[in-house]
């Protein structure tokens, strides 16, 4: 593969979905580790992202950790240039709005598409240039659905990038939902003569069964469209890694798809997860799933709590909303029976904060002064500023580093020190996300609280959480490279769609 030509810039792919959730973040991590692994110099970029998983860069920047995610594919670091719009939910209509990786303050819906969203497509295509201009290819990822035809006017992250960039578009659907053939057609007929001239083709993604099954339908769709499909990738477990639009598994579930392994001791743990509202970073939690023998479930229930070997808060754009609800849910209750009786119970970030003493908000809720649940001696005060850093030290005798994103300062007044937070009996708190992905640190809170659970649990001494995420990612790259046309996916990288693709009628509304 050779570098693309395109006026001085690298080549590049838009990957769109006929919905949310229908593999973009994925699929694009997958060409991203398939390109990187041709030797071609990758970058992924989404103009606009909304999500409560984010992720803190080198620099100190704010982005979602699905384009962490995807530059680890791309073995680069991720900057805010691959992210430069980070939307995150504060309420069901309104959004604190990140441009650059620094917020810049809270938005409602209709505010945002009424004006400001078009204003950030001069700042959009600056980083996309960028990029272009310093990497062989850059990947970028769409946003829910290119046809939403209320919204094509100020999109900056769709067909509106595709157009001011000129990017071929490549549609995924999740046919494991069914009717993929209708969406592929009715997303094609739903978008304007110029936008449709970029929409190169298909991918169809998490296909069961029998491919030659499905070729006369996608010969029947290219007949209908004149346009190919340039893949059929099959159903795998375990690849719904780092998303972004909310909680994708059943809080009676395990953490997305993954098996537990046999665990290496006498017992498993349990580990009970409160699915609080706009709860964030809820990745945290990934790493202990991947410990053999270690049983993570989201429950929204006091009686879950009961038989879990540890509780864990996790963080939430919504500190005083999450503190209300664990009270009327009778869940804070069952958090404090559990700090009486020395059973382990772990506050991350927010979490960390509603189990402090006091909350003092004029900031995220501007509920003014809260009571916490007092199970940490630890005063919370919510500054404008916002906490972004990538710390590193040591605690339970091994080093360990993470990432810090918060407004609530914390004042920690007992306890024995515990990473940035403290510890009461079994009652651990800190702000640092990531943490438990520090193998060493992982294996050594484990063993206390397995000791604390009276649990005849060990952890296995050779799991790597950044070896294993590895693994995922090539089981991405894998993906493309075994079930999609990479010779076609490449020209269209290097060369843009197809000239000549037939429009589809009746297009979008005037």
């Amino acid at each position: 593969m050779s570098r693309g030509t395109n006026g001085g810039t690298g080549g590049g792919l838009l990957v769109a979905g006929t919905t949310s959730d229908a593999g973009k973040s994925v699929v694009t991590a997958g060409i991203c580790r398939w390109l990187v692994r041709q030797g071609v110099k990758v970058a992924p970029f989404k103009a606009q992202n909304m999500s409560l998983n984010s992720f803190v860069t080198r620099e100190g920047a704010e982005i979602g950790r699905a384009q962490a995610m995807q530059a680890q594919a791309a073995r680069v670091e991720p900057t805010a240039l691959m992210n430069p719009v980070l939307l995150k939910p504060g309420s069901d209509r309104s959004s604190q709005v990140v441009l650059m990786g620094r917020p810049v303050g809270e938005m409602s819906a209709r505010g945002y598409h009424g004006g400001r969203q078009e204003q950030l497509l001069g700042t959009v295509l600056e980083c996309l240039a960028e990029l272009r201009g310093t990497y062989d290819a850059v990947i970028c990822e769409g946003a829910g659905s290119p046809a939403e035809i209320n919204l094509r006017r100020t999109d900056i992250v769709n067909m509106g990038i595709a157009r001011n960039a000129r990017l071929p578009v490549l549609v995924v659907g999740d046919i494991d939902r069914g009717g993929v053939f209708a969406s592929f057609f009715g997303t094609v007929a739903l978008l304007s003569p110029e936008d449709q001239e970029f929409v190169a083709g298909f991918l169809v993604n998490k296909f069961r069964g029998d491919v030659s099954l499905l070729e006369p339908g996608l010969d029947m769709l290219k007949n209908l469209t004149g346009r190919r499909t340039y893949g059929v990738l099959p159903f795998q477990h375990g690849l719904g890694i780092d998303e972004e639009d909310g909680l994708r598994v059943s809080l009676r579930g395990s953490v997305r798809e993954s098996e537990v392994s046999s665990p290496v001791g006498e017992d498993i743990l349990r580990v009970a997860v409160c699915a609080i509202p706009l709860m964030s970073n809820f990745t945290d939690v990934d790493a202990l799933a991947a410990e053999p023998g270690v049983v993570v479930r989201f429950v929204d229930r006091a009686e879950e709590l009961v038989d879990a070997d540890l509780v864990v808060v996790p963080g939430t754009r919504g500190t005083v909303r999450a503190l209300e609800w664990l009270r009327e849910r009778g869940l804070a209750d069952a958090l404090a029976r559990r700090a009486a009786e020395g059973r382990p119970v772990l506050g991350i970030c927010g979490g960390f904060q509603i189990l402090g003493e006091h909350i003092e908000d004029e900031v995220e809720s501007r509920a003014g002064q809260v009571d916490g649940l007092g199970l940490l001696p630890v005063r919370v005060r919510f500054a404008r500023e916002k906490t972004l850093t990538r710390p590193v030290g040591e605690a339970l005798g091994e080093p360990v580093e993470g990432y810090e994103i918060h407004h609530g300062v914390a004042q920690v007044t007992g306890g024995t020190p515990f990473l940035d937070g403290c510890r009461v009996g079994e009652v651990w708190g800190t702000h640092w996300h990531g943490s438990l992905e520090s193998d060493g640190f992982r294996r050594a809170f484990l063993r206390e609280v397995a000791a604390a659970a009276g649990r005849r649990f060990v952890p296995a001494a050779d799991t790597s959480f950044g070896s294993l995420r590895e693994e995922q990612l090539d089981r991405l790259g894998d993906l493309i490279e075994e079930h999609a046309d990479t010779d076609a996916l490449w020209r269209l990288i290097e060369s843009g769609a197809p000239t000549g693709l037939p429009f589809i009628p009746p297009g979008a509304p005037a």
